[in-house]
């Protein structure tokens, strides 16, 4: 082993031994009890002294790196941190084998020179022989420290089957219904919301109080960005300040949740966990072209309110919902099926086992921590180190989708799988292309065969009747195209390059990419996770700490894939709905009830409240797994329409009496993980974007559709020469490309995932580039410069301005003290001189308090450039503040 890989194994050694799930009466490995004499004459003349010289230094009594003892029995059979070094009786799945075989890069031992081809025949005839040892007596059964105990396993809390706990009896000071800040403190009664007494519940038991309701102007604000990931229009929040009726709140979430931007900020959320992008990234950064049908699925999947476990079992499966389905049909089930396809792939890996593998690998890794919250990617090598999933769990999965045809081939550069997907309109035109192309090859055929008549026409015309007479009629020999006349090949010719435009002229038909059912087979335990070296053959099927001793049917000539599916969306899988749930909660409140949200394993954080966790679960199931369902049990509650400042309560005296609450809930609760307040968090990079766009007037709200021009699977960037990206756009975030590797600039500033691999969470940083691109990009000129543009030609004061771009921007208007300061800093920049005002010089239809009528026409196109650089600054201050940037 290289010092390299020793290093990590001896990281992984103390790694493991903090495993929780070692069962002390596994045997997996005995050893030939009673060995002859003759074999212990063979082990200490041939194996002993070949282990002393090349082994004991790293794996002896001394030193033990990776875990790994070679010099006792015990230590060879117990293995380390990669599992047992040695299978007795079995060479093929003994991890020493493999690494003296030099098969493997990644493990070669010794590590600076192989050993003699007699010495590794040696060795493995002993292993093969039952490894007999003069300890083969003492040590019989031996275990390996990577064997779990699954009942402790199913301790864990992720592991619990989903129960609806009661919910807490709690008291409330705010009126139920009351869209109003809040009522009189004076009053209480039963809190009516589940989510509401769970926390509050919480709170108590911390001596702490949470703020009242926000006022109307945060609520739109705030609900208005969660669904949609867009600003509210002036309209839509006059429209909620004026209702005063009991359910006004509910009436906006209602129409945001019927609103098309509503699929595609939610849709967004998704695309993360799908690790989506359009391009491969890796080796082979080639355009994925249609991939912006899967993009599209999933956004109309959201905006449908597809049930959630429809949602996931088309994903996974949904090429076997319709085994038989029309040329014309089926096709979103096949489309959904893009989720498996869609990862990053070395294509032009030479191994193409081992890039098979790897691709299996990043799917099994995907739908792991994406739907079952639990790091089963871990398992490949060996057994989970903290987990209980075991080494065979692993292949077991990864069986299934080793029987799924994900790739076209893997011969390079390798191809991703996609199929056909006609409309009907596409379908007619391709028969009707596919019959011009047979007749045409007919016409062919035809004058091929009358060229040969014609060939054999003159042959019978060089042979005179004498020689027919005389000679036996032998069979003629066949006739070659060299044999045609100049006329019958110049006419040939001219057909075929006639076939050959036609066919090189195929109408384009619809594509998409996909998985459909594979070779299906068993897959062979990789052990160390190397393809070269297999273990024994594990049948396709499901974690066992999950499924119990039972396992579902997967039928011999199928995948499992469905099976697979279905098994995940039943109500008796404890996890699928929990970190579903646990997303949409940390996707409304910027954390989850369970902080790692892809992570519900050991090495996860707990949930911080799991009563309330398992009752969403379990609603959310009840409700039949819908999304827009979960968001009103969450919008509606109290919970998330808390003020996260007292600034926001409209009331005076709630708002004074809030001062100290939040100050005690600042200092016992700063992570706010009691959710006392609600929790204020910067914009994702899309939101910013799209707010940007949306308020400055220069938004493309048209929905789907591709976005790249590079043909499919073409590269699209490579580090080097070659760059076909193309960011300039109008349109929302989501429609911008997503280029593995070469991500827009402004995605990359503001806290992008790493489109490479899931992740349900975002980082978010505070950095001076984002300042520096606030302050100076072009697109932020551009932007604020448009932004004036549309406020001065609106015929409105300088207050009626001042109060129009505050309501776009924040969502409410200035205070006195703000219009007063606004109108300062515009009149410095009108009085500022220092710049040329004819770089800013534009056509403004109306100015205040004059018109091009009255003035000179070089003094108006001054005082027209002066008050737009001070409108274009105001607007670029505003569009750069916290307020527009955070929610809250």
């Amino acid at each position: 082993m290289n010092r390299t890989g020793a290093v990590t194994s001896v990281v992984l050694l103390v790694l493991c031994s903090l495993t929780a799930f070692v069962k002390a009466d596994e045997t997996p490995s005995k050893v030939q009890e009673q060995p002859t004499a003759e074999e212990i004459r063979f082990f200490e003349n041939k194996i002993r002294p070949l282990l002393a010289t090349h082994c004991y230094d790293c794996h002896g009594e001394e030193t033990q790196e990776g875990g790994l003892r070679l010099d006792t029995l015990a230590g060879m059979l117990q293995g380390g941190n990669a599992g047992p070094a040695m299978v007795a009786g079995k060479p093929d799945r003994s991890l020493i084998s493999n690494a003296i075989s030099y098969r493997d890069n990644d493990l070669r031992m010794p590590p600076d020179e192989r050993l003699t081809d007699q010495q590794i025949k040696d060795l493995n005839h002993w292993i093969e022989s039952g490894s007999p040892h003069p300890e083969s007596g003492q040590v019989g059964h031996v275990r390996p420290t990577s064997t779990i105990d699954l009942e402790a396993g199913r301790k864990h809390w992720a592991f619990q089957p989903i129960v609806a706990p009661d919910v807490p009896q709690m008291e409330s000071s705010i009126e139920p219904g009351d869209d109003k800040s809040s009522a009189s403190t004076s009053s209480t009664r039963q809190v009516a919301h589940p989510i509401d007494a769970f926390v509050l519940a919480d709170l108590k038991s911390q001596g702490l109080n949470p703020l009242p309701r926000a006022d109307k102007s945060t609520l739109i604000r705030r609900a208005t960005f969660d669904l949609t990931g867009l600003p509210p229009t002036i309209q839509e929040i006059n429209a909620f300040l004026e209702d005063d009726s009991a359910d006004a709140f509910h009436k906006v979430v209602e129409r945001l949740l019927n609103s098309p931007h509503y699929g595609e900020r939610w849709g967004r959320h998704w695309l993360d966990v799908a690790r989506y992008a359009d391009s491969n990234g890796l080796d082979e950064n080639a355009a994925h072209g249609n991939a912006w049908r899967y993009r599209d699925y999933v956004v109309q999947s959201f905006n449908r309110d597809k049930p959630y476990d429809e949602f996931l079992v088309e994903q996974l499966a949904g090429d076997l919902l319709v085994p038989d389905r029309e040329p014309t049909t089926g096709h979103e089930q096949l489309i959904a099926t893009g989720y498996l396809v869609i990862g990053p792939k070395v294509l032009a890996e030479v191994d193409e086992s081992k890039m098979e593998m790897d691709i299996v690998d990043e799917q099994v890794d995907t739908v792991g921590r994406g739907v079952m919250g639990l790091t089963l990617g871990c398992a490949r090598c060996h057994t989970h180190k903290f987990d209980p999933i075991e080494h065979a769990d692993y292949y077991a999965l990864a069986g299934i989708f080793k029987s799924t045809k994900t790739m076209e081939t893997f011969k390079l550069v390798a191809r991703w799988n996609e199929v056909a997907i006609p409309n009907a309109e596409e379908l007619s035109r391709q028969q009707a292309h596919e019959q011009l192309v047979a007749e045409k090859k007919e016409e062919i055929a035809q004058r091929v065969e009358l060229a040969k008549r014609e060939v054999i026409e003159k042959r019978a015309a060089e042979i005179s009747p004498t020689d027919v007479e005389e000679a036996e009629k032998p069979e003629p020999d066949p006739v070659e195209e060299k044999e045609f006349s100049e006329t019958a090949a110049a006419e040939l010719k001219k057909l075929r390059d006639e076939l050959k435009k036609l066919e090189e002229a195929a109408p384009e038909i619809s594509h998409a990419m996909a998985v459909a059912e594979g070779t299906v087979a068993d897959t062979a335990i990789h052990i160390r996770g190397s393809h070269l070296t297999l273990g024994e053959t594990v049948a396709r099927g499901f974690p066992r700490v999950l499924v119990g001793d039972h396992q579902p049917s997967i039928p011999e000539d199928r995948s499992g894939r469905l099976e697979f599916a279905r098994w995940l969306t039943s109500r008796e899988n404890p996890l699928t709905s929990r970190v579903m749930v646990n997303r949409i909660w940390r996707w409304h409140f910027g954390k989850g009830i369970v902080a790692t949200v892809d992570n519900f394993g050991i090495t996860g954080e707990s949930p911080t409240h799991p009563e309330l966790l398992d009752w969403l679960a379990a609603r959310f199931i009840d409700d039949q797994w819908s999304i827009k369902e979960m968001h009103r049990h969450i919008m509606f509650s109290e919970t998330y329409q808390r003020a996260s400042h007292p600034s926001q309560i409209e009331d005076v005296e709630d708002r004074a009496e809030a001062v100290n609450d939040w100050a005690m809930l600042v200092k016992k609760d700063p992570g706010n993980r009691s959710y006392g307040r609600f929790g204020v968090r910067r914009l994702e990079a899309e939101a910013v974007r799209d707010a940007i766009l949306a308020t400055s007037g220069e938004l493309d709200r048209t929905i789907g559709g591709p976005v790249i021009n590079t043909p499919n699977r073409t590269l699209v960037f490579n580090h080097t020469s070659q760059d076909a990206t193309a960011y300039e756009s109008q349109r929302r975030s989501l429609y911008i490309p997503i280029i593995r590797n070469h991500l827009y600039d402004m995605f990359q500033l503001f806290d992008y995932s790493d489109a490479s691999v899931l992740s349900g969470d975002r980082d978010s940083s505070t950095t001076s580039p984002q300042a520096l691109f606030l302050m100076n990009s072009p697109f932020m000129n551009e932007m604020a410069e448009s932004m004036a543009v549309r406020i001065l030609e609106c015929e409105l004061t300088t207050e009626q301005r001042i109060a129009r771009l505050f309501e776009e921007a924040y969502g409410r208007f200035p205070t006195e003290t703000e219009s007063s300061e606004v109108i300062q800093f515009l009149r410095y920049f009108e009085e500022d001189d220092s710049q040329d005002p004819a770089e800013f010089e534009v056509s403004i239809v109306s100015t205040e308090n004059s018109s091009a009528e009255e003035e000179s026409s070089s003094d108006s196109r001054s005082e027209v450039s002066s008050r737009l650089r001070a409108w274009r600054a105001l607007c670029q201050s505003i569009l750069s503040s916290s307020e527009f940037l955070y929610l809250r």
